[in-house]
């Protein structure tokens, strides 16, 4: 028996033995696959290498905490460990269908009810990643200075370190505060990665989201981050909005935290995410 099946055993109390192992597609971070016990059971198991375990240890805290909402669901977690040279991260596996306009509808309500899910302090109790990339989460009472200096000075300085300079990066982020003049953010519990990708629904049109890099901040964030590559139709909107209307500065600030993602991406994978940063930067400075 394995590490990851001695896990799987002393989590669910009943001995789990892997009959087959397929791997899935979707992932450019870690190993994705389903695996399948000699009784049927399945499972979604990721990997990594052993250096990723406190972020897999992160993204299963962050799992429970949204499950714990009761408002969209996102999968159990099963168990989570290294063996051998690998992290690995076990969840149950959820069988994905056809997207429609009821399930859309779902989620954008059930979202709305999480972002409703609210403590004190900006940040979180542990860091975690977006992408690849350690992202910082320290507790602060004030958020523009906390999206300043742990999300886009964190994501400038980590371009720096690659020989990217952003034209306008200082003056934008010495300009922060001018973007929430009339708007006061609460902590809110985020997803922190949700792009079409990181949800879906199930085959009785359950939505469901996943791979989440949580942590509590302006809602706005993660609505922000639903429009930069699509995936998400009018009814999720539209059901969002009526249980949870957004204020009507967000036009101009979901460039603003789109702008993270763009440095994230460009810090992962560069490419042409530099100019669409710098795009966001030069029409932010021309809106503060």
């Amino acid at each position: 028996m394995s590490e990851i099946d001695r896990a799987i055993s002393h989590s669910t109390g009943r001995p789990f033995h892997n009959r087959s192992s397929t791997s899935l597609g979707g992932g450019c971070i870690n190993q994705a696959s389903r695996i399948t016990g000699e009784d049927g059971r399945e499972y979604f198991l990721k990997q990594n290498h052993a250096s990723f375990l406190a972020f897999f240890e992160a993204e299963a805290r962050a799992l429970t905490e949204i499950r714990d909402t009761q408002s969209v669901r996102a999968p159990e977690v099963i168990a989570y460990g290294q063996a051998q040279d690998k992290a690995f991260l076990v969840l149950e596996f959820i069988e994905e269908g056809s997207s429609s306009s009821k399930s859309q509808e779902k989620m954008g309500a059930q979202l709305a009810k999480m972002h409703q899910v609210e403590q004190p302090h900006f940040g979180w109790g542990v860091d975690n990643c977006i992408g690849a990339t350690p992202q910082p989460n320290p507790k602060h009472d004030h958020w523009p200075e906390f999206y300043r200096d742990h999300r886009l000075g964190h994501q400038f300085r980590l371009a720096e370190k690659k020989g990217r300079k952003f034209q306008g990066s200082e003056d934008l982020l010495a300009c922060i505060s001018s973007f929430f003049s009339n708007y006061t953010p609460r902590p809110s519990l985020l997803h922190g990665d949700l792009w079409g990708g990181n949800a879906s629904q199930d085959k009785n049109g359950e939505p469901f989201i996943f791979d989440p890099a949580s942590y509590y901040g302006d809602r706005e964030a993660d609505l922000a981050f639903t429009y930069m590559f699509g995936g998400f139709s009018h009814a999720f909107y539209h059901a969002y909005e009526r249980e949870y209307p957004l204020d009507r500065g967000f036009g101009v600030r979901k460039v603003l935290y789109n702008l993270y993602h763009e440095l994230n991406h460009f810090n992962l994978f560069g490419g042409g995410y530099a100019s669409s940063a710098q795009s966001s930067i030069d029409q932010l400075l021309q809106a503060a």
